[in-house]
């Protein structure tokens, strides 16, 4: 009589140890070079020229739902700011509609509460104006805010009933 087989083989587990025990080794190696990796210290390098910085005053957002409320992706301001909704003036930024204030640095999902409601395919402008300290938006003393070139930092959306549901204003 012949011995029954056991299903899987002595050699078939020895391969699949000798396998995982690879595995196992190559993943220790690949982690431990990491880790022994002694860092980079650089000097900051400081040139006279102009160079690309990502900006530090941006309005992050989407087209809008019409309604009663703008919702704001994000907003980061460099220094304490407001953002302004105005309605569209022929292809400009028209009446303001909107505003709130923002401390210096990111800001993220917010809403603005509208005077007047956005309506659907309409054009709209979110501004972001500098702070003359008040507690209230004064569009004589806090101005459109400007980058070295002189463009305003402003972001245009439209308001349609195709936006997100949950961006119902």
């Amino acid at each position: 009589m012949e011995p029954q087989a056991s299903g899987v083989k002595t050699w078939q587990w020895v391969v699949t140890i000798i396998v995982i025990i690879a595995i196992i080794v190559i993943g220790i190696l690949v982690s431990g070079s990491k880790k022994s990796e002694t860092p980079v210290v650089t000097e900051p390098v400081v040139t006279t020229e102009p160079s690309i910085v990502p900006a530090l005053n941006r309005i992050v957002m989407v087209d809008q739902y019409p309604g009663n409320i703008v919702y704001l992706s994000s907003v980061q301001v460099e220094k304490s700011a407001w953002v302004v909704i105005h309605a569209n003036n022929a292809g400009q930024p028209g009446e303001i509609i909107g505003s709130m204030h923002f401390a210096a640095g990111l800001t993220a999902g917010t809403k603005i509460t509208l005077t007047k409601p956005t309506v659907d395919g309409g054009t709209y402008y979110a501004v972001i104006y500098t702070s003359d300290g008040a507690a209230k938006f004064n569009a004589k003393t806090d101005l459109p805010l400007k980058d070295a070139k002189g463009n305003v930092f402003m972001k245009i959306f439209h308001a349609s009933a195709a936006a997100e549901v949950n961006l119902k204003g």
